[in-house]
């Protein structure tokens, strides 16, 4: 199951329809710029690496989608190491959710390893 399908729901019964789009007209985002922007990626390639990297140099977040690789796959242990690399370069942070998400943050931040509602 994708990254997109988990956000939008699926096996807990809910679909895309459940969710209400939201317009940016409606609200006040006359605040500025945000310091941080958070992306969506899908990690196949080299060139994909290469975006992300550039995300994550720039002090943004990055959820990517590595389903397109097999878990074994050698392509995408090699491809996750230069990302983790990245990580350590910027003192961010990189966590593996699953077979099929990484969760790539940049300096400063950092990637909690329980979920809000487990206890430690």
């Amino acid at each position: 199951m994708g990254i997109m399908s988990k956000i939008l729901g699926g096996e807990d019964g809910r679909s895309a329809g459940d969710y209400v789009e939201l317009e940016a007209e409606d609200f006040d985002t006359q605040r500025g710029t945000a310091a941080m922007q958070v992306h969506i990626a899908e990690l196949g390639d080299q060139t994909d690496v290469i975006e992300i990297k550039d995300a994550v140099y720039d002090g943004d977040f990055v959820i990517a989608d590595i389903t397109r690789h097999s878990t074994s796959d050698g392509t995408t242990e090699h491809l996750i190491d230069e990302l983790r690399q990245v990580t350590k370069e910027v003192d961010g942070d990189i966590v593996r959710k699953g077979d099929d998400q990484l969760i790539i943050a940049p300096t400063g931040v950092s990637i909690a390893r329980t979920k809000l509602n487990e206890q430690p």
